[in-house]
């Protein structure tokens, strides 16, 4: 059995339907995007799109890029009463004018009917995040949710491309080794049976719902793209603290220890131009893979150390077995869609910057 901390997991086999990279020359610009050699892409004035898990981390930061670009934005949250849930968003440039909020629920079936009908792109990103709550939590809303959001899209002919957000969870987890020498690619599948043994019921959720979602589109012939991100971190919009920041806030906020974990990192403007660009990029297809870098935790805490040298960070790793090691992922398919990965460095800092900002801690 692997023992797993919050995300990963693949199956060796990609679905036919889902089409390789188109490989072009890498030429990075500034955080985000590129700067020359941009793919052919629209502008959000006039158009119509749905986000669904508005409140939510990423979907914040996808429904603050989407306004900025001019979209009218639909989006979904869970009580639209709720200031906790809405007020960030309300108060974000282009929101008074563009941006609409529905009450929607995932397990409820034609719940989105009303919510993606007029829109030309959906992004689904409505899903639970936990690494310690119960599978039966966690794989209904992801799976049902997922095939309900779908269904809605199915029906609406508005509707040109769904974006998705998944996880690299549904992409590391197939048994395979995971060593230097290794790159994973958006090739790599989960295996929800492996899954299963890892007990990390994050991990099979993301896997059954990518492979029913898949199956799903293959079969209404829908046009659908999955972004696959690593850990997420950067500033939050939301008031609320989400679980892979939370990492990052253990980390400064007087851990005695480190885990002895390796992942995947990348920063949450990233993710969330990565979803913006799926839809707009008309060569787009199949799943994208984002992944800035892959490090041990000592490495986070050696550039938390080196940024901020007076915190009491923690000095030892929690056991004293050999350090998980560190593998390759293929940034190849993620820059053919415009996409540059910011630095862990600069992810790192924005985002204990912005903890502190929000009272989570202080120093």
């Amino acid at each position: 059995m692997e023992t797993v901390l919050p995300f990963y997991s693949p199956r060796p086999e990609r679905p036919s339907f889902i089409k390789s990279a188109t490989k072009e020359s890498e030429i990075l610009g500034e955080a985000g995007t590129r700067e020359t050699n941009q793919p052919e892409k629209m502008s959000g004035a006039g158009k119509t799109v749905c986000v669904t898990g508005a409140s939510g981390y990423i979907a914040s930061w996808l429904v603050k890029l989407l306004l900025a670009k001019g979209y009218t934005v639909k989006a979904s949250v869970r009580d639209p009463n709720d200031p906790k849930k809405t007020e960030h968003l309300l108060a974000l440039d282009g929101a008074k004018e563009r941006l609409h909020l529905f009450k929607a629920n995932l397990l409820e079936e034609g719940s989105f009917d009303f919510l993606v009908d007029g829109c030309e792109g959906v992004f689904h990103t409505a899903s639970p995040v936990s690494f310690t709550a119960p599978q039966a939590e966690l794989i209904d809303p992801a799976l049902k949710g997922t095939l309900n959001v779908l269904g809605s899209c199915a029906k609406a002919p508005s509707v040109k491309r769904v974006v998705l957000t998944s996880s690299v969870a549904a992409v590391l987890f197939n048994g395979k080794p995971r060593t230097p020498d290794v790159v994973v690619d958006e090739t790599w599948f989960s295996d929800p049976e492996f899954c299963k043994e890892t007990q990390n019921g994050y991990i099979v959720s993301k896997t059954l719902a990518e492979e029913a979602a898949w199956k799903f589109a293959k079969e209404k012939g829908m046009d659908m793209i999955t972004i696959n991100p690593s850990m997420v971190i950067g500033p939050l919009l939301q008031p609320t603290l989400n679980s892979s920041v939370e990492l990052i806030l253990n980390l400064v906020n007087g851990a005695q220890t480190f885990p002895n974990y390796t992942f995947g990192w990348v920063d949450i403007k990233a993710v969330a131009n990565a979803h913006i660009q799926a839809f707009e990029v008309p060569s787009a297809s199949g799943r994208y893979v984002l992944v800035s870098s892959v490090v041990h935790y000592s490495q986070i805490v050696k550039n938390l150390r080196e940024l901020y040298p007076t915190l009491n960070l923690p000095e030892k790793c929690a056991d004293d077995e050999p350090y998980m090691p560190t593998f390759q992922v293929s940034q190849e398919k993620a820059k053919s869609l415009g996409i540059d990965f910011i630095p862990l460095e600069v992810s790192l800092k924005e985002t204990v910057e912005n903890l502190k900002e929000k009272g989570f801690f202080s120093f």
